[in-house]
């Protein structure tokens, strides 16, 4: 499953905003880290961020687009039971604004 995130560097805490759509109307899921984006920190800190919330290993997360752009693609690898349970968190953060 794919989905796309637009992250934010050096931010003052790390938290997972909600959903937004951008000009385009693409929808993407609005992502703010404290680490700085060099040497893929910040995509390293997105990645750990996403994986604690949605409570999946880290070695089934991955950027698959956009690792030097602020819009990236994320690629989770799950069964089929999984991704209804990780399709349910993604919607939730719709309805939440909570830092991690």
């Amino acid at each position: 499953m794919t989905f796309h995130v637009r992250l934010t560097p050096g931010a003052s805490r790390d938290a997972i905003e909600t959903w937004q759509s951008d000009a385009a109307d693409r929808l993407h899921l609005a992502v703010r880290v404290r680490s700085v984006p060099e040497k893929g920190k910040a995509n390293a800190a997105l990645l750990a961020l996403l994986a604690k919330r949605l409570a999946i290993p880290k070695r089934d997360i991955d950027v698959i687009r956009g690792a030097t752009s602020r819009l990236k693609t994320i690629r989770i690898a799950a069964d089929a039971p999984s991704q209804s349970r990780i399709v349910a968190q993604l919607e939730a953060f719709a309805d939440e604004r909570t830092p991690d």
